[in-house]
């Protein structure tokens, strides 16, 4: 969401939706069924220009406020459902890594965390990005900016890192579970929260330097956590859509 209005969804067949009365009506403004490949995130600088990020290295860009998108990379080539995607020239993504999630940090810095390990670091608002140094080779499902240089990344087998320098180096949290997390939100006060399968549901503490477990409202997978108005974070995966109140 933009504003509590204005909001954008994404999902398989490089869908786009939009939302313009919080999320009463949705109207849908991309789909590209022969590509075959999934948008996984979205994010939006203000309420016309953002990005959408997925499968096979797949970026759209918008600056008229979804109504049209251009392909950035991993661009379809026309050709028959299940075709090959196609890198642009000069690419900033050496590979074609499905890219998870999409976290800004400040109005121009970005981060990008994929599959095997993929990093990126963008300082043009999306413009170009660059490969980050990764601390583990399994895939990231989760990055959140804390700051301008300091982001967390989570993803396989409960690992959660932390950089404090732009992700020019990273230092491992202990989050005492192997389950795989897959969701990163902070609240309007400041609490970080993270969450994944198996119930697993950890506050993270001392500016992203150590992991302390919740109670988990339920044994089932979160897909996603977002923070909400009064303090809350909302968690939504196989159990529905569950708050976590203030200080649980």
């Amino acid at each position: 969401m933009h504003d509590e209005n204005t909001g954008w969804a994404v999902g398989h067949d490089a869908v786009v939706l939009r939302t313009g009365d919080g999320g009463e009506t949705w109207e849908l403004v991309h789909r590209a069924p022969e590509a075959a490949v999934p948008l996984l995130d979205v994010w939006f600088r203000d309420s016309r220009s953002g990005l959408a990020v997925g499968g096979f290295g797949l970026v759209l860009s918008t600056a008229d406020g979804g109504a049209s998108w251009t392909c950035r990379n991993g661009c379809p080539d026309g050709g028959p459902e299940g075709a090959p995607l196609l890198r642009r020239p000069g690419s900033d993504f050496a590979d074609d890594y499905h890219l998870n999630a999409i976290a800004p940090a400040g109005p121009d810095r970005l981060y990008l965390a994929g599959e095997a390990g993929a990093l990126y670091r963008s300082d043009d608002g999306g413009a170009t990005w660059r490969a980050l140094e990764s601390p583990y080779g399994g895939s990231w499902f989760a990055v959140l900016a804390l700051d301008r240089d300091t982001v967390l990344a989570a993803g396989l087998r409960g690992r959660l890192y932390r950089s404090a320098d732009a992700g020019g180096s990273w230092t491992r949290i202990d989050t005492g579970t192997e389950a795989t997390l897959t969701a990163l939100a902070r609240d309007g006060g400041g609490r970080v929260v993270a969450a994944g399968l198996a119930g697993a549901v950890l506050e993270i503490r001392g500016g992203g330097r150590a992991a302390a477990a919740l109670p988990p409202p339920s044994r089932r997978g979160a897909a996603g956590a977002f923070a909400a108005p009064g303090g809350r974070t909302i968690l939504v995966g196989e159990f529905g859509a569950v708050p976590l109140a203030a200080g649980e």
